[in-house]
């Protein structure tokens, strides 16, 4: 039932539910929820903020915290499916699920908020993995690349449904209802599956737990995310808390390396780093994913914030990103593997950093039309950049270490994202906040020309007409932040086309049902 690296083996063979359509529709459902979810409240966050009482920088731990338990989340799959089973671990993980989306619909506070997305989201670390390997177990394998590929489908479609649902949802309803919607789809999904794999074979084991790494990944983990979300707020080192953190966090992750490195059956693989193109390859998936991830984030925040858009028609911006994956990914999978996977790569990452480029040049005048556009011209990008990049990662593995790879990725992938939202946001507030200072320090009240300018922006109320002015400035001041950390952003995508190119070939298309898996 399981390899000795601690991940899930090849399916279970021969098992066929009594309805494969209604099972695939159950395992689609919760997949689709799962990755839903990771996008459903950014278009929110603002309102969210709004609504508890929050700052924006707190609203991102909203994100965040679900992040880092999905991540820290992850390596256990392998030990809960040899222990518990592939069926019983799905049908609790997606109850856990709804209990934790309840809670997060019930949240009176930030604080309550947060806890209960951290909870969402550790429940949910199993769920795409073993939803995957069930998905696959059904299927006789002349079919089993369809199974794949509706998997990838909806790994597509969700985070692209995500900002518009969460959006429409909040402007019409209330944002507690981006999370209740789970609840029925959660229960439908788990009886479901629970009851058409009733009595599929499955060889349990009791494994040995990583204690050691387990406890001091999560310290580690924690209390580097903990450090990065406070940071801004506690003044950064000169706080108490912060040095604490990052003496926790630095000598958790320290002995977390050393046991991993030296452990027999650790928890995470580390040992994959010797591969060449693991290494490189999962060095530009952190990377770039990283990026993509910290754009999703940002863009509904500024639309909102600096442009006045609702979280619908923020989400409606948004939302092209998605076409052109959709309509590109079955070719993809079908003719990447014909050319240099890192030319395809590289080309993806060209178009990322050039829509980040032109998001740079972005002002407050810019219209939805050529918002949306470049947002469509950036899902080329991402169109052609998991596949390629999760096929070079996983190329140069030995047969029994692809499912391991493809989770270690999965893991390393998901920490950057959460780590890129908390890093992104702190970026474009300090840079804002320098902007504003700037953009005042020539300002004296005594200056005629101001005095005109305040008294017709107040109307004759110079309280008013000051803090229309002040308004004014603090919008400029977030656009130039806003636009540095895209060029920032267009920098690093460009930078990631040099890891891919360590790569070496060839990049042998080995890596079957794991591809998916990485998604």
């Amino acid at each position: 039932m399981s390899s000795p690296d601690n991940t899930p083996a090849a399916p279970q063979a021969g098992f066929r539910p009594p309805n494969i359509a209604l099972t695939t529709l159950g395992l689609a459902l919760a997949s689709f929820m799962q990755v839903l979810d990771i996008t459903i409240a950014n278009v929110s966050l603002p309102t969210i903020a709004g609504n508890l009482g929050g700052s924006s920088s707190q609203a991102t731990w909203v994100i965040t915290s679900f992040a880092v338990s999905n991540a820290i989340a992850l390596p256990l799959t392998g030990y809960l499916t040899r222990r518990f089973g592939e069926r019983k671990l799905f049908v609790w993980a997606t109850m856990l699920f709804v209990i934790a989306s309840l809670l997060c619909g019930l949240a009176t506070s930030m604080n309550l908020l947060v806890g209960a997305r951290a909870i969402q989201g550790f429940v949910a670390g199993p769920m795409y993995p073993v939803t995957q390997a069930l998905l696959i177990s059904i299927y006789p394998p002349h079919k089993r690349g369809q199974a794949i590929a509706l998997l990838a489908m909806v790994t597509v479609v969700a985070p692209i449904a995500g900002p518009i649902l969460g959006g429409w949802i909040t402007d019409n309803y209330s944002w507690e209802w981006i999370f209740f919607i789970n609840i029925p789809i959660g229960i439908f999904a788990s009886l479901v599956v629970g009851s058409q794999l009733r009595g599929r074979p499955e060889k349990l084991e009791k494994p040995k737990m990583d204690y050691v790494g387990l406890i001091t990944l999560v310290l580690g983990v924690g209390a580097l995310q903990t450090l990065l979300d406070l940071g801004n707020e506690q003044d950064w080192f000169n706080s108490t808390e912060i040095v604490v953190l990052a003496i926790v966090s630095v000598v958790s992750l320290a002995v977390f390396l050393i046991w991993e490195l030296t452990e027999k059956d650790p928890i995470v693989n580390l040992r994959l780093f010797r591969h060449r193109n693991f290494a490189s390859g999962t060095i530009a998936m952190v990377l770039a994913y990283s990026a993509f991830f910290a754009i999703g984030l940002l863009v509904p925040l500024w639309l909102q914030r600096n442009l006045g858009y609702t979280p619908l028609w923020a989400g409606f911006a948004s939302a092209p990103i998605g076409i052109l994956p959709v309509l590109l990914t079955p070719f993809v999978g079908l003719y990447a593997a014909r050319f240099d996977l890192r030319m395809v790569a590289s080309l993806a990452f060209v178009a990322m950093a050039f829509t980040s480029f032109i998001r740079a040049g972005f002002n407050l005048d810019v219209d939805f039309d050529h918002i949306a556009l470049v947002q469509l011209w950036q899902g080329l990008g991402v169109a052609l950049f998991f596949m390629p990049v999760l096929t070079i990662l996983l190329s140069d593995l030995e047969p029994h270490e692809i499912a391991a790879g493809s989770g270690l990725a999965t893991f390393c992938r998901t920490l950057g994202g959460s780590f890129a939202a908390s890093l992104t946001t702190w970026a474009w507030t300090q840079r804002s906040t320098i902007h504003h200072a700037r953009l005042t320090e020539n300002i004296t009240v005594g200056d005629p020309a101001v005095q005109q300018t305040v008294a017709t922006l107040g109307q004759g109320d110079p309280q008013r007409g000051a803090m229309v002015l002040d308004k004014l400035i603090a919008q400029q001041a977030w656009q130039i932040g806003f636009n540095e950390v895209f060029h920032l952003l267009g920098i690093l995508f460009l930078l990631v086309i040099v890891f891919v190119w360590f790569a070496r070939p060839p990049f042998a298309a080995k890596v079957g049902g794991a591809a998916a898996g990485g998604h």
